[in-house]
């Protein structure tokens, strides 16, 4: 399987899932996920879905500060309805990520680990994304925007075209190469910018 080099590049998110820990699926329940897989997930990579990525970092990182996030206590609300935007696109990331679910989600064991119900969407909340402990009930609003990251501006020339299937074959490659060289853009060069993902 052959993917943009810079995929790999990208620092993995740490969490420790109790319920893996109790059936043995990883040791100490310690799990890492990549950016690569997240694109397994989505079945794309663009800058919404490393937005949801980058999102889940920042987030648990205001939520758990040094200590390993939770997977599984963790509770998603969206304030979109499902259907709205990139809203589903974002939620799948997120609930991967997190394995907050809402009704279809795992019912627990003696009444422990159960995932349904933590992820929910048209939520009255100042923010697209909000993260919240269930422990603590501390929360976390999120805004992502990459609107000031350029893209190469062959690509608003190549677009359409990709998309009515007129482009050759060297263009719809070339098209490809510039979109994912956006999406490096913001993981690798702007991840840490401060407009990017605001918290609060």
């Amino acid at each position: 399987m052959q993917y943009p080099a810079f995929f790999d590049q990208i620092e993995p998110l740490v969490l420790r899932d109790p319920l893996a820990e109790l059936l043995g699926a990883f040791a100490d329940g310690v799990m890492q996920i990549h950016y690569l897989d997240v694109v397994r997930l989505a079945g794309h990579s663009c800058p919404t879905v490393a937005g949801a990525y980058l999102m889940a970092r920042k987030g648990m990182k205001v939520l758990y500060g040094s200590d390993m996030p939770v997977r599984g206590e963790i509770a998603v609300e969206m304030q979109q309805p499902i259907g709205e935007g990139v809203t589903g696109v974002i939620a799948n990331v997120l609930s991967f990520i997190t394995g907050a679910t809402d009704k279809g989600g795992f019912h627990g064991l003696a009444g422990q680990f159960d995932r349904r119900n933590l992820l929910s969407f048209d939520k009255d909340n100042p923010a697209p994304v909000t993260l919240i402990r269930k422990d603590t009930g501390q929360r976390v609003s999120l805004v992502y925007d990459a609107s000031f990251i350029p893209a190469d501006p062959l690509m608003g020339a190549l677009f359409p075209k990709v998309l009515t299937g007129k482009a050759s074959a060297d263009e719809a490659k070339r098209f490809g190469v510039l979109w994912q060289g956006r999406v490096e853009a913001i993981l690798c060069e702007y991840a840490d910018h401060p407009q990017l993902v605001l918290i609060s």
